[in-house]
């Protein structure tokens, strides 16, 4: 799918396959865990890696979900809470991957349909006050947020078992377009298609 023309917009379509790589990336690191390790009670915000990757994908369903909605002028989901019902819906790492990249892909399609127009329209959020509209520029950066932050909780757990956490504190960087060309590839996408530059021109982009 092609960028979006605006400038912001296609900054938050750039957030959006950050997100989705980040995700790939981590999720191959714990695949490679044991399942007692995956649910072993570490110390966090949530008691483990499977609980705190549960949580960033029922987020991530709520949120898209009412991202998806209000951008096309639908009703606001009446049910929304059953996204965290069960909290834990995954029990295993391969199905929780599984999982986390068909949200990842939504996230993306969201964005690559972002304009300036719809940048700054109100979203619906059902909360346990009720209904609140918030702009969907500000719905998204708390939602990038809010995965950076946990998948940071996860990847420091990880950093007590046996396998090594891998590398997620850059964006994209220009150096390192390499060393994440085979895990864009395996989520559908490249470094030109997600910058709309031609590969001749990739190392004069600010990195």
């Amino acid at each position: 799918m092609p960028p979006p023309a605006s400038p912001l917009a296609h900054h938050l379509y750039t957030m959006a396959w950050n997100n989705a790589w980040a995700n790939h990336r981590l999720l191959a690191a714990c695949s490679a865990l044991s399942q007692a390790d995956f649910e072993a009670t570490r110390t966090s915000f949530f008691p483990s890696i499977k609980a705190t990757l549960n949580h960033i994908l029922t987020v991530d369903w709520y949120y898209v979900d009412a991202l998806e909605r209000g951008l096309a002028d639908a009703p606001p989901n009446a049910d929304a809470a059953s996204f965290y019902d069960p909290e834990e819906p995954f029990a295993t790492c391969a199905e929780l991957a599984v999982a986390q990249r068909a949200v990842d892909q939504r996230l993306v399609a969201v964005c690559a349909g972002l304009t300036d127009a719809t940048l700054a329209k109100p979203i619906g959020v059902p909360r346990r006050i009720g209904l609140l509209h918030e702009p969907a520029t500000r719905l998204l950066a708390h939602l990038f947020e809010h995965q950076i932050h946990h998948r940071g909780q996860a990847h420091a757990m990880l950093a007590g078992t046996a396998v090594a956490p891998p590398q997620l504190d850059e964006f994209f960087c220009a150096n390192e377009a390499h060393l994440r060309a085979a895990e864009l590839a395996a989520l559908g996408t490249s470094e030109d298609a997600i910058w709309n530059v031609p590969a001749r021109d990739r190392g004069h982009m600010p990195g």
